[in-house]
């Protein structure tokens, strides 16, 4: 059965409405956000735009100096948000019509779907930016990610390129294509998903099964449910019939913070970093 988690997760194949990075800033700079999209909310605190926010989503857990609400991004409620008196609110996706309903409200609203690869994201991060009167402190940021990731990849040896990895969204196995965004950060290290051979559907986020994961013998095992689901290499490596896997036999499983793993900030180059050095212990030892 899919989880709320899951449905979160699969929300990630949400067509992506590219900015233009250069955009002038704005007449008139909002001083009260509001940030229904975990994702903003990092992007906001990491481009120096942290002060103007007065309240952010129950799902908004970083900075932990974020000020978290009750407010939910899945099932806003427009009344609620307009007790913030925002003058921006931020958001990732219009359910129920909340763009709509906030404009009747005279309420300003910034649309961010799920990014579908890097540069998306660099242009989310740029377009706050603008927004916010925080222009010059996101091209720096956009800057130093970039150079982060190149960094990561080219951190990669040869040896490693090739691998194969099977990336765990939930317990019930479902998984991320590389049509994906996280699908997608992965292979820009050279490592090949194993679920894109299961996505019949094409809906990038497919629910394998234990048979299938244990037939394809996954070099890496990335276990993005590790926070939801309390999910460690140790109850990996305990699941019936998973001992003939390479990625248990090697070293090769790694858990990663859930949240980092579905997002699309500025934190996605710590996932990179986590999973690429993985695969490097991995290759030395092949």
């Amino acid at each position: 059965m899919v989880t709320v988690r899951s449905a979160g997760l699969l929300a990630l194949a949400l067509a992506l409405v590219l900015v233009p990075a250069a955009s002038p800033a704005p007449a008139s700079v909002p001083q009260r956000i509001v940030s229904l999209s975990p994702t903003a909310t990092e992007d906001l605190f990491a481009i120096g735009a942290g002060p103007q926010v007065v309240a952010v989503d129950d799902q908004s857990n970083y900075p932990a100096n974020a000020p978290k609400t009750k407010l939910s991004g899945y099932t806003p409620n427009a009344e609620a948000i307009a007790g913030y008196k925002p003058d921006l609110v931020v958001i990732s996706g219009n359910p129920n019509g909340l763009v709509a309903a906030l404009g009747k409200l005279h309420i300003r609203t910034l649309l961010q779907p799920p990014a579908q690869n890097l540069a998306g994201a660099y242009a989310q991060v740029e377009k706050l930016g603008a927004v916010t009167g925080h222009a010059a402190q996101a091209h720096a940021v956009v800057t130093k990610l970039r150079r982060s990731v190149a960094q990561v990849v080219a951190s990669v040896p040869p040896a490693a390129k090739g691998l194969t990895f099977y990336e765990e969204l939930s317990p019930d196995y479902y998984s991320a294509t590389s049509k994906t965004f996280t699908g997608q950060v992965l292979t820009l290290l050279g490592l090949k998903d194993i679920a894109d051979a299961a996505d019949k559907t094409g809906s990038g986020y497919p629910k394998l099964s234990a048979e299938f994961i244990v037939a394809a013998d996954p070099d890496l095992v990335v276990l993005a449910d590790t926070k939801c689901c309390g999910q460690t290499p140790a109850k990996v490596k305990a699941r019936a019939g998973w001992s003939t896997i390479s990625a248990i036999a090697n070293g090769g499983i790694v858990g990663v913070s859930d949240d980092v793993a579905s997002r699309w900030g500025p934190r996605i180059v710590d996932f990179m970093r986590t999973v690429a050095e993985r695969a490097k212990a991995v290759a030395a030892k092949q």
